[in-house]
């Protein structure tokens, strides 16, 4: 197979799981994506994190609501449709709750067959962005109420996301939030398709950013480098670069006599995964990360 043909078959998921400081824990996870036998690979990598991961014990500065976080499908090829995407969503949304019994599922985007909600605003319905979620008030569309061990998961698909890190070098998260206000989409002049969080990370504060992509091209004051751009049914998408974005940060945060420490890309921009991903399957390398050194799981 050609890797013109296997770029079109292809979709990302990007599975976000509760654990970030046991790397042997995430690998074990990845592992059990990677070399299951049952035809289900990202339904492997959750049953397994579910039983690794108590979310009655777990601990921690970022939002999240279940051991299994999110579950999101991308298309990364002309001939993966929306409706391929939702479909295979839905699919999984179903295939966890029957797998892993007492977990509960709440759709997003395309898989969100009615209102076809963004993932920003399913969150916020589900009190993701609260220290302490209400989880009897949770209304999930697949399973039963959530339960304290496994929590809540968000199971959708959409056109791709990228997170994108900006690390300050500060303490104060006041001058995060502040900076995470400005540049967010909901916000005059804000960035388009950026949703950000101020995070203490470290000893200095991150600008944690999910940068959706957007339908049609960049605002035109936008463009001195380019968006990257792709289409999904013919429909073209793209979404501000991760320059453009820490560009942003930088300046909102010399006005406040702050400097910057860096960026970090979590997981790839939309080109790079479909890349990596066809190279990787045509070489037969499984565990690709440990070819990668740079990119982060």
């Amino acid at each position: 197979m050609t890797s013109s043909i296997l770029g079109r078959q292809l979709v990302a998921c990007l599975l976000n799981i509760s654990e970030a400081r046991r790397k042997d824990l995430v690998e074990t996870v990845a592992r059990a994506a990677l070399y299951n036998t049952e035809g289900e690979a990202v339904l492997s990598a959750c049953v397994k994190a579910c039983g690794l991961i108590n979310m009655c014990a777990h601990t921690g500065v970022h939002p999240c609501l279940g051991a299994v976080d999110l579950i999101p499908i991308y298309p990364l090829g002309e001939e993966v449709g929306i409706e391929d995407c939702a479909q295979e969503a839905r699919a999984v949304a179903q295939g966890l709750t029957e797998r892993v019994q007492g977990t509960s599922v709440f759709l997003f985007g395309w898989a969100d067959s009615l209102l076809q909600r963004g993932l920003a605003q399913r969150r916020k319905e589900m009190g993701w962005f609260k220290k302490t979620p209400d989880m009897q008030a949770v209304r999930p569309d697949v399973g039963p109420q959530p339960q304290r061990r496994y929590g809540l998961t968000g199971v959708g698909a959409s056109p791709y996301v990228m997170n994108c890190n900006v690390t300050i070098n500060t303490q104060d998260i006041s001058v995060g939030c502040s900076i995470a206000t400005a540049i967010r989409e909901s916000t005059p002049g804000g960035l388009p398709g950026v949703q950000v969080l101020a995070l203490p990370h470290e000893g200095t504060v991150e600008i944690a950013c999910n940068v959706e992509s957007v339908k049609g091209d960049p605002p035109s004051h936008l463009t001195d480098e380019p968006w990257p751009s792709f289409t999904i049914d013919g429909q073209k998408y793209c979404h501000p670069p991760a320059s453009l974005i820490t560009a942003r940060v930088a300046e909102l945060a010399r006005r406040q006599g702050v400097g910057l420490e860096g960026t970090a890309l979590v997981g790839f921009t939309p080109h790079e995964c479909r890349r990596l991903a066809e190279f990787a399957l045509s070489q037969g390398i499984a565990e690709f990360w440990k070819e990668q050194r740079r990119i982060h799981m």
